[in-house]
């Protein structure tokens, strides 16, 4: 691990020496000491996320810094031991195939991490993530977006600093999850593919395409009877034993309308697009009302911390127009669907321009206003919450000066409050997050 002062991600922030030195050996302890995931049910380490959430928004504060990775050490699993004869790289057996038999079994993280670890020293960045990730010949693509997208965060954040050690780790982890989404990203994608060739549907960021709009497919989930009323909260898994189980092919029908062309204009712009529609449902399904506090969906807040790494990948000229398209076709349609799963929570822009922010300041700025998170006491996803979300309005703004129908957040006020509506969300009573915001239940203890 090496953090500089000038590397502070997207936010393009100043730091200091001595903060980026600190989080330089805190991300170094982590990796030698920690597990990926901390207990049976595979709840994920965010102690990388954290830090560099942190340091990406200008937490200059060693002492902030330390109690960030304190405060989340205690109940991380220790780091497994290798197996030395599990696999290994060969001139005959690149992969290796070897390796296969072990996706998705958690006990071979360290394994695969020293594996990837390897081929990234050997051979780099570009060639390791070519080879074994977006070429999708090892079938690890699929994987990239299991477990709430948490390997795609933590590949982000290795994208983002060029970090060949959190690289390794975001591929191993990328490794050792499950490939349940096959499935449905597989149907969805050929069935869109069969659209286009026939004619029907375009993309949904071109100018006549207003009923594919992402916002207008989220409308019509809600709408749809069938769809709505798919996942229910006794449900175990919303997305399998709910949304895919009664309501399939519905589901995979307004997957299939979501398509992007392999032209770098639309790439970046459906990638704003996507972005911006995942911070408007995450924000608008935070205010329940009613008289409840105003809390974040766990899940929905998931598919907006893990949007900036869009952005950098965009970035890169070694990925194909084509692989960027891809990804970002997956991406939504995984958006589409955990939407689904959460219950289909009520949306609507009037929920966010009516909230009134607990105590703003005057002349603040959203970072500002984002940097009050700094100091909050939790495994991270807030600030990665808030981070993202500034990330979001600076990509988003040209959209809106140049006047596209798509864009739903105009004006730096409603981004403020948006901000705030963060910030007051997990300082307010009860538990930081609600599960699943479109059910009643959910809100109860609050």
């Amino acid at each position: 691990m090496h953090i500089t002062p000038e590397n502070t991600g997207l936010w393009g922030v100043t730091q200091t020496e001595e903060a980026a030195k600190t989080v330089t050996e805190l991300l170094q302890k982590d990796l030698e000491k920690h597990h990926v995931f901390f207990n049976k049910d595979h709840f994920h380490n965010h102690i990388p996320h954290h830090l560099l959430a942190l340091y990406g928004t200008k937490c200059t504060s060693p002492r902030l810094l330390q109690s960030a990775y304190q405060q989340n050490t205690y109940y991380q699993k220790p780091a497994l031991p290798l197996h030395p004869s599990a696999f290994s790289v060969s001139p005959d057996d690149p992969w290796p195939s070897s390796a296969s038999k072990y996706l998705g079994n958690e006990e071979f993280y360290p394994d695969f991490l020293r594996f990837f670890a390897s081929e990234l020293e050997a051979h780099g960045k570009q060639h390791v993530l070519q080879k074994y990730l977006f070429s999708d010949s090892q079938e690890m693509l699929v994987r990239l977006l299991g477990g709430f997208l948490h390997p795609l965060i933590q590949l982000m954040y290795g994208m983002e600093w060029d970090q060949p050690a959190i690289i390794a780790e975001a591929l191993a982890q990328t490794a050792v999850h499950s490939d349940t989404l096959r499935e449905f990203l597989h149907a969805a994608e050929s069935r869109s593919r069969s659209r286009s060739r026939s004619g029907e549907g375009s993309s949904t960021t071109s100018s006549e395409a207003g009923g594919n709009r992402i916002v207008s497919l989220l409308d019509e989930i809600k709408s749809n009877e069938k769809l709505a009323a798919a996942a229910r909260n006794s449900d175990s898994n919303k997305i399998h034993d709910g949304v895919l189980v009664r309501a399939k092919e519905e589901m995979l029908e307004m997957a299939s309308r979501v398509r992007v062309a392999a032209e770098p204009q639309e790439i970046a712009e459906k990638t704003a697009e996507m972005f911006e529609a995942c911070v408007y449902m995450a924000s608008a399904a935070a205010r329940h009302g009613k008289g409840k506090n105003d809390k974040y969906d766990f899940f929905l807040m998931h598919h907006v911390n893990s949007s900036p790494i869009f952005v950098t990948i965009n970035k890169q000229d070694w990925i194909s127009d084509e692989t960027k398209a891809r990804l970002l076709e997956w991406k939504i349609r995984m958006d589409l669907v955990q939407y689904a799963a959460r219950g289909v929570p009520e949306l609507g822009l009037d929920k966010l321009k009516e909230y009134k922010p607990r105590s703003p300041r005057e002349g603040e700025t959203l970072q500002d206003i984002i940097s009050r998170l700094h100091s909050y006491g939790d495994d991270g996803h807030a600030i990665k919450l808030g981070r993202a979300t500034v990330i979001c309005r600076n990509i988003c703004k040209k959209y809106e000066e140049e006047g596209k129908d798509w864009v739903q957040i105009r004006g730096e006020d409603l981004w403020k409050k948006i901000c705030h509506l963060i910030v007051d969300s997990v300082e307010s009573p009860g538990d930081t997050w609600v599960r699943s915001a479109g059910f009643e239940e959910a809100w109860k203890v609050y």
